[in-house]
């Protein structure tokens, strides 16, 4: 029998996802992304399991709705439960796509990162609010192919989540940094210790692989974004540290991924998924393409951020 039910549970879940006359209210969710070493949450009360069609492709997995800390969330793996994704194989379009069409507002990220700076060690928290984007292979729009769009990106990072990820950090105890500049790179190769000593000449504060794609889409989606960078390694630039490998980065995240979820679901808690986000209106004036002018294929992929 609750084998029956949780079948039910799940059809309706994906029925409710199509719209249409006389259906239920969308119900809004806080939306949860999961870096390397971060593909499930413990304390997450999983109801069901969705896996979405989008007019960008395939998510990088099945979204996992339930509670945390008795909100309502969607989490997703950004690599794939099984890290069988790329940086750039990732489709940042889909996913950020479905977090929407979940009904979230808000996404907060887990991702892990490398440290710019001594004073940012393996195993602290960075919550980075700016970001340099060195990738080149990526499509970090929704526009184009028959519409044009240029959002506001001056400051990429919700102030609402930076709140609640700091208060959450300080309540669970944990070393956490506010603020700071985020270079993201293209990888999947670490970088070579001339390209981090640059970085580091630019001042920059932690290294990454995926974080500005995710902002640049979320900010065209109108969700709000903020990062919890879990620093794993030095990256290549500090002369008494090994160079980052694989198996270092695992060892951190493995030590550091109690407080990491804790920190999330303290967040959480902190949150109202029903509140919109601080930069909903970011297509207000954003779009430059005549209504009617529209492609009739660009306006069916955007119908879900053009409502308004």
């Amino acid at each position: 029998m609750k084998r029956e039910d949780s079948a039910r549970r799940r059809k309706k879940e994906k029925i409710s996802l199509k719209g249409g006359r006389g259906e239920k209210k969308e119900e809004r969710r806080i939306g949860l992304v999961g870096g390397s070493g971060l593909y499930s949450l413990p304390g997450l009360e999983i109801t069901s399991e969705v896996r979405l069609s989008t007019p960008f492709g395939s998510p990088s997995d099945s979204y996992s709705l339930g509670t945390l800390s008795s909100v309502p969330v969607a989490f997703l793996a950004r690599h794939g439960r099984h890290h069988s994704l790329l940086p750039t194989e990732i489709n940042y379009r889909a996913n950020i796509w479905g977090f929407r069409k979940l009904g979230c507002s808000w996404l907060l990220s887990a991702s892990a990162c490398g440290s710019m700076k001594e004073a940012y060690r393996p195993t602290d928290i960075v919550l980075p609010d700016q970001f340099i984007d060195l990738t080149k292979h990526r499509n970090s729009t929704f526009f184009g192919g028959g519409c044009v769009g240029h959002v506001s990106f001056a400051h990429p990072v919700s102030a609402v989540l930076l709140d609640a990820l700091a208060a959450a950090a300080k309540a669970e105890e944990a070393v956490c940094h506010r603020g700071g500049t985020y270079v993201c790179m293209e990888g999947p190769q670490f970088s070579t210790k001339a390209e981090s000593l640059l970085y580091r000449s630019w001042g920059v504060d932690v290294i990454g692989m995926t974080n500005a794609t995710e902002a640049k889409l979320c900010r065209e989606a109108g969700i709000g974004y903020a990062s919890m960078a879990l620093v794993t390694d030095y990256d290549c630039w500090h002369e008494e540290e090994a160079a980052v490998s694989v198996e270092a980065v695992l060892a951190v995240l493995e030590r550091n991924a109690g407080t990491a979820n804790r920190v999330l679901a303290n967040a959480v808690r902190r949150l109202d998924p029903d509140r919109p986000s601080d930069c909903a209106d970011a297509l207000a004036w954003a779009v430059l393409t005549a209504k009617e002018r529209i492609s009739p294929a660009a306006a069916r992929r955007l119908a879900l951020f053009l409502k308004k």
